[in-house]
């Protein structure tokens, strides 16, 4: 924790480059770089980028992993004066597609092989992006990105089936990233020593990479080969030196599985960073459990409020006595309000929908006016913008979620709007109509996504049993449908509930869920 705010990024990075060259910045699987390095790799980046003819301040997209030529390609297309785009390699094809044919880039970098054929794009390949790393360059920072200008742009799901676009300019980054160098929360340390396991394309990876690279410490990155086989995943968190987890709580929940994930045989961590899904009473005594000592925070907020809003530390009084978590204190720049249907603030107590104002707050969505429009205003003389999260706020300054307004719902940590699963499913060869269901356990949590099904006609008699017309579906949407998205039940019907406007009741349908 320090009390010195930082005024520029890439001013920051380059002090540490000076300051502590030697200083390891990432380090994947014992491949160590310096800040030297990073240093060195985005200046001959950027200056391979500046030699390009593309228009100056355009959107890059960058296709890959957590690989270290990410962070670095990052860095230089910052530094070049360019936002990205980041895009995890194990992204679904029609989501990329979508993503490139709404972000419009000017340069495709591929740290892995890009999947898309027909793209008019330029590409940068990972051969061409190494070749500029080692070449020596003497790069002067002229024209980075600064002040409002776009830093990066994180797409999430849409309801038109089409993902959205948040730009997240510097001020905004500087405004989140300040609050948790300097929040007493968080009581982030000097130099810290952080895993890197939420993909880039991820809002959540920027509560990593963001303030270490501004207290100048270290990465440890976790690649999605590691995180998905439970042997590689615990031979390998066991072997990192990390004094600060930062993941969604499902995430911890699965290195619980391990016996030996605790403090006895992690004495390092000191802090655990909660954020893009509920925290669970349940999982913080679990975790208390495993490291008594350890300070947990649970953090709140939207993506276009760039990560999170609010955060608090879990006390054993909570644990002991609340039944939901409180999602924190609200940042000090950005006022946070509870409002009724007609847009008047609510006092203490009461239940409304969570509004968030200030510096911290999105410029919009990518080339979707539309949708700019109905999510973001003004409040009070400050940019705004409506969550659709219920919530409450304390006496004390807590703010308490309550659940989301619409259909959106956050399911290991991913943000989903079931419209957006049921457009897919029904994209399907096999499927007439379908809806997407959450099921909630007892934490009020998502435990699963459910499909009620209308199968097209003469479908049944194809298959002998449901369980084979399920494995049909799947492998029929496996290359339009993110995995974290396809639901783990299909239930099949000959028709669907409507409402009295003759849309599917979808509120009846979760509540036949749930009530079972």
């Amino acid at each position: 924790m320090t009390n010195t705010k930082i005024k520029d990024m890439i001013e920051t990075i380059e002090q540490f480059a000076q300051s502590q060259p030697d200083f390891p910045v990432y380090n994947i699987l014992g491949e160590v770089h310096t800040y030297g390095d990073l240093k060195a790799a985005s200046d001959n980046l950027a200056a391979k980028i500046d030699s390009l003819d593309i228009p100056e301040k355009s959107p890059v997209v960058v296709y890959g992993g957590q690989e270290y030529e990410m962070l670095a390609t990052f860095v230089a297309l910052t530094k070049s004066g360019h936002s990205y785009i980041p895009i995890d390699s194990h992204s679904a094809l029609e989501r990329v597609t979508a993503i490139v044919e709404v972000a419009e880039p000017s340069l495709i970098i591929a740290i892995n092989d890009f999947p898309l054929e027909d793209v008019q794009t330029p590409i940068l390949t990972l051969d061409q992006v190494k070749i500029a790393f080692e070449s020596k360059t003497s790069y002067e920072v002229t024209h980075p990105v600064k002040g409002d200008d776009t830093y990066y742009i994180i797409f999430t799901s849409g309801t038109t089936g089409k993902p959205k676009g948040v730009q997240i300019s510097h001020n905004n980054l500087l405004s989140f990233t300040n609050w948790m160098i300097t929040d007493k929360e968080f009581a982030t340390p000097t130099r810290p020593q952080m895993l890197a396991q939420p993909p880039y394309s991820f809002d959540l990876s920027v509560m990593y990479w963001a303030p270490t690279l501004a207290l100048g410490g270290t990465l440890y990155a976790l690649p999605s080969a590691i995180t998905q086989d439970f042997k590689k995943l615990f031979e390998t968190i066991f072997s990192l030196p990390i004094a600060i987890w930062t993941s969604t709580p499902s995430f911890a929940d699965m290195a619980m599985l391990s016996e030996d994930f605790n403090a006895e045989k992690m004495p390092e961590i000191t802090h655990f960073y909660f954020d893009g899904e509920e925290l669970t009473v349940k999982t913080a005594q679990k975790l208390r459990q495993r490291f008594p000592e350890a300070r947990i925070i649970n953090a709140y907020g939207p993506t276009e409020a760039t990560v999170a809003l609010s955060a608090v530390a879990v006390t054993d009084e909570m644990l002991a006595n609340l039944k939901r978590l409180p999602i924190g204190y609200t940042k000090e720049d950005s006022p946070t309000y509870i409002i009724d249907e007609d847009g008047n603030i609510l006092p203490n107590g009461q239940q409304g929908e969570i509004i968030v104002s200030g510096p911290a707050v999105s410029k919009g969505y990518m080339n979707n006016p539309e949708k700019t429009a109905e999510a973001f205003f003004e409040f009070n003389g400050l940019p705004a913008y409506h969550t659709g999260d219920v919530g409450t706020m304390t006496d004390e300054g807590l703010l308490l979620y309550g659940g989301r307004m619409d259909f959106q719902i956050k399911f290991n940590g991913f943000r989903i709007e079931l419209e957006d699963v049921s457009q897919n499913l029904n994209k399907s060869k096999y499927i007439d109509s379908a809806v997407a269901v959450p099921r909630y356990n007892k934490d009020h949590k998502v435990q699963n996504l459910l499909a009620y099904v209308i199968l097209k006609d003469g479908v049944r008699e194809q298959f002998e049993r449901d369980i084979d017309i399920t494995k049909a579906i799947k492998a029929d949407l496996e290359d339009i449908m993110m995995s974290y998205m396809m639901p783990t039940k299909f239930l099949y019907r000959e028709s669907l509930p409507l409402t009295p406007n003759g849309k599917i009741d979808i509120k009846g349908l979760i509540s036949e869920v749930n009530n079972r």
